[in-house]
């Protein structure tokens, strides 16, 4: 009985492995404007999806339409696709989840791409991207309740960089909320989520004046080298000093597990 226990549970754990990265694997789905697009019955799937779909799809369709589906909107620097831009697409499994998706090739998997200077601030323009939540659940969501995600470079399921739009998890929203005060200028480890995580202040309403990355590389004397090893996360944040973001970061968990696609610390909907 002890052997058929053990081979019921192996056969289990293959099953869920195995749904796991098939899950991982799915396309992003398109916007909802992207039913009259010819493309959406040819949406890429594998670790290149979001590259291709990006690039070969929503750019074109945004340059010769000026239509960004399948994705829900295409920023391109300078009007040109060859320039810096990005693209903002709902997230495969749904919800209120979005990706912001660089418009150039990027792995995002070394410090010579994440520090450059001249990148544009896809944090920041995560965060002006947050108004497609409010949307999809139908009423405000507050900025505290708002978490932008850059996963590790091992548990990503895409090869190309991209943050996660998405509203916390409750218990996370709650945490953050009683502990923000006690968050300096300084990094600091932080429980939250079930997980220890490196944690500093911003005071500023919005990111645009913030490089996350180059924050990152403050944290440690190597850690520049080993970026693509950490999580970074953005939660917005309301101190008593005025709005803020906690920040945080570390190479466990995936920053992602903080977050929530059913968005209930701001209500739910959708």
């Amino acid at each position: 009985m002890i052997d058929n226990l053990r081979r019921i549970l192996i056969i289990g754990v293959a099953i869920a492995a195995a749904y796991s990265g098939a899950v991982a694997a799915r396309p992003p789905k398109s916007s909802s404007s992207s039913a009259e697009s010819p493309s959406d019955s040819t949406l890429p799937s594998g670790r290149g999806a979001l590259r291709q779909i990006v690039q070969n799809q929503c750019v074109i369709n945004w340059e010769q339409h000026h239509d960004p589906s399948p994705c829900e909107r295409v920023v391109l620097s300078g009007g040109k696709a060859s320039d810096s831009g990005y693209a903002v697409l709902a997230d495969p499994d749904g919800g209120a989840h979005y990706l912001l998706v660089p418009t150039q090739t990027m792995a995002g998997l070394d410090s010579s791409e994440l520090l450059d200077p001249d990148l544009p601030n896809y944090f920041a323009e995560a965060w002006h991207a947050r108004d497609l939540l409010a949307k999809f659940v139908g009423h405000d969501v507050p900025r505290n309740a708002i978490g932008l995600v850059v996963n590790t470079a091992q548990s990503r399921a895409y090869d190309q960089f991209h943050i996660h739009i998405e509203c916390l998890r409750q218990d996370v929203y709650d945490s953050l909320r009683q502990s923000a005060e006690q968050v300096l200028s300084v990094w600091a480890p932080l429980a939250v989520g079930g997980a220890t995580f490196q944690a500093r202040k911003i005071a500023a309403d919005g990111l645009d004046g913030s490089n996350l990355y180059e924050l990152l590389a403050t944290l440690r004397p190597d850690t520049a080298r080993h970026i693509g090893d950490y999580t970074l996360v953005a939660a917005g944040a309301q101190f008593k000093s005025g709005p803020g973001f906690i920040i945080l970061t570390g190479t466990g968990p995936p920053g992602e597990i903080l977050l929530d696609s059913a968005c209930a610390a701001a209500g739910g909907g959708g």
